[in-house]
């Protein structure tokens, strides 16, 4: 078995795995020997950390690591095996990492591609479905997930296992489908004083908070102290890196517990949106190996998406309602995908 590491790399917080991984024809038998969670900002490189986390490796497992590659996914664009995080003034390579700690091969990868990977690994219990359809071995397989931003890739089976691709499907433009959703567009052009609205304005963490203040300022109903009291902070941090609420949360946990009736039409306008955004990427890879829906918006707001209105709006497209029927959707669960997928990324370096 052969030793390697692997990380899950944010502005925020960075997750580290040492893990021992074998490979037995075209499948990683993967056995993780230590992990740990570091504050990111705490450290000025990644390489320290690295070497502080293998020192409390050697602690845990009575024996010094030897891992002879790793692979660290990173909230940002990698070009070239480098990357500067979004969130993080590091600016990462993978050959000097591999050189500073003496490593045969480091890769880095973007965050969402890393998902994709991870799904290869993911266990019955990781993923809940949605739809069964009619999956299809060997077929394309999409991958959708609301959080920060809204990242969308697809995988590919080339040459015995499949390949994944990231795309910026995100920044697509926002198609409105009724009344409603039409004035919802005019709202945020006039708000953010731009003429184009992504998908990404309204399907995402800053999506669900842009949808209440729309209901609210449509005055739709009246807000509750407490909610009202956490949206006007975070409207008044506007432009902070920093944020000492998270709205997009409160309001989702609001709407689940049914104690609040903006938030839960908010979230049943977010859950159709997102719902017809995965048609849409449904439509251009016809993902009979299945649509997989990532981030921790969709595995918090589980019943939410159960509810049905996800998938009504996702097959809601005309003489294609049939197609968008077959297709397979399901939701990933598990939160340390991402980390999943680095792992088995390094393992086939």
């Amino acid at each position: 078995m052969t030793q390697l590491l692997a990380g899950d790399t944010g502005g925020t917080k960075t997750i580290l795995l040492l893990a021992e991984a074998e490979e037995t024809g075209d499948k990683i038998q993967l056995k993780p020997l230590y992990e740990s969670r570091y504050v990111s900002a705490e450290f000025p490189d990644l390489v320290p950390m690295v070497r502080s986390f293998l020192e409390s490796a050697a602690e845990a497992i009575g024996q010094t690591p030897a891992p002879h590659k790793a692979c660290f996914s990173i909230a940002g664009p990698v070009v070239d095996n480098t990357c500067t995080l979004t969130n993080l003034s590091w600016l990462l390579d993978g050959d000097r990492i591999r050189d500073d700690l003496g490593l045969k091969q480091v890769r880095l990868m973007n965050d969402f591609v890393a998902v994709g990977y991870g799904i290869e690994g993911l266990a019955p219990e990781d993923v809940h479905t949605l739809q069964a359809g009619e999956p299809k071995a060997d077929a394309p397989i999409a991958i959708i997930g609301a959080g920060t931003g809204l990242g969308q890739g697809f995988l590919i089976h080339q040459d015995g296992r499949y390949r994944v691709y990231p795309t910026e499907g995100g920044h697509t433009d926002f198609a409105p489908r009724n009344e409603l959703e039409f004035q919802l567009l005019k709202y945020l052009r006039d708000k953010l004083s731009i003429n184009r609205i992504s998908v990404e304005r309204v399907v995402s963490g800053m999506g669900i908070v842009a949808i209440y203040q729309f209901l609210r300022d449509r005055q739709v109903t009246g807000e509750s102290p407490d909610i009202a009291e956490v949206v006007r902070t975070w409207e008044r941090e506007a432009g902070k890196t920093e944020k000492t609420v998270d709205p997009g949360a409160v309001i989702g946990t609001a709407a689940a517990e049914g104690r609040d009736r903006l938030c839960k039409e908010t979230m049943e306008l977010f859950a159709d949106l997102y719902g017809a955004e995965a048609g849409n990427l449904a439509l251009k890879l016809l993902p009979f190996g299945g649509l997989y829906i990532a981030g921790g918006i969709a595995a918090k707001n589980l019943p939410l998406l159960k509810s049905g209105c996800f998938l009504r709006a996702m097959s809601d497209k005309g003489r294609m309602r049939p197609l968008m029927e077959r297709i397979p959707v399901h939701v990933i669960l598990n939160q340390n995908v991402g980390l999943l997928g680095a792992a088995l990324s390094a393992a086939r370096l």
